[in-house]
């Protein structure tokens, strides 16, 4: 197996946006004095303070720029969906014909683009990467102490009722090959919030798709607010705990019957 091209070529990131009008020009830089090759591709959620349009503005400077105008405020499940499905069935034009690699960042300078390398290496013998906080080498950078938890509760409950065996199932820096992100039926997930997330991750899981976690370093955002909010988490766990039960009948009606 071959991985990625060493200046990124043939790579994709996708970076959902709203409200990221500070963070996003500087996070294009760095991606770009990284790896000079790469695209990106900026999926806007109809940002009100005007990110969108910032966004076309840095698209018309550089081809390796594109920008998709999502319906607005939809949720960050939905932009990613939809960006997906534009690469993999092909409808951003030549923009992404070429592209073997897909990757998922946020936008507000929370995941390092140096640390982008390590992933793609990684990404030569398995399907899927995931940056990973909770790995030997991994660590989070300026959360309060109630973040944390949060975050390490929720990756627990997660693990435990999907019965996942990756260590970080609700980060949201990852690389997917091509040919196996067509392979998770990325139009039937339904999740709008953060537990997109989680959805993939038990997608990637059932599909025994060979999947590698790296050690990155999350860092807290230099610019705006999170988007965290009780309702995101009420929709996660919701959601989290109904496929857990789904799964569990499927497995119980899967097993033969005992003589």
């Amino acid at each position: 197996m071959t991985g990625p091209a060493a200046d990124g070529s043939d790579v994709l990131v996708t970076v959902p946006t709203y409200n990221e009008r500070e963070s996003l020009p500087r996070l294009v830089t760095r991606l770009h004095d990284t790896l000079p090759g790469l695209r990106i591709l900026v999926v806007d959620d109809g940002s009100p303070d005007g990110t969108g349009a910032l966004a076309d503005t840095l698209a018309a400077a550089d081809p390796r720029v594109r920008v998709h105008h999502h319906a607005p405020r939809a949720g960050l499940g939905a932009a990613y969906v939809d960006a997906f499905s534009l690469i993999v069935d092909g409808r951003c034009g030549g923009f992404a014909h070429d592209i073997g690699w897909i990757v998922q960042m946020d936008a507000d300078g929370s995941h390092a683009p140096e640390e982008l390398p390590r992933l793609l290496a990684a990404a030569a013998d398995a399907d899927v990467v995931l940056g990973s906080r909770y790995v030997p080498g991994g660590a989070t950078a300026g959360w309060a102490w109630h973040r944390r938890l949060l975050s390490r509760a929720g990756n627990a409950y997660s693990r435990r009722a999907l019965r996942l065996r990756l260590h970080d199932v609700t980060g949201g820096y990852r690389c997917f090959r091509r040919t196996a992100l067509a392979e998770l039926g990325m139009a039937t997930v339904a999740s709008e919030g953060y537990c997109f997330q989680v959805d993939v991750a038990f997608r990637v899981d059932r599909a025994g798709l060979r999947a590698r976690e790296v050690p990155i370093t999350f860092v807290e955002r230099e610019h705006g607010l999170s988007k965290m909010s009780g309702a995101v988490v009420r929709e996660a766990l919701w959601r989290i705990t109904s496929w857990a039960v789904r799964d569990r009948v499927r497995r119980r009606r899967a097993r033969p019957a005992r003589s």
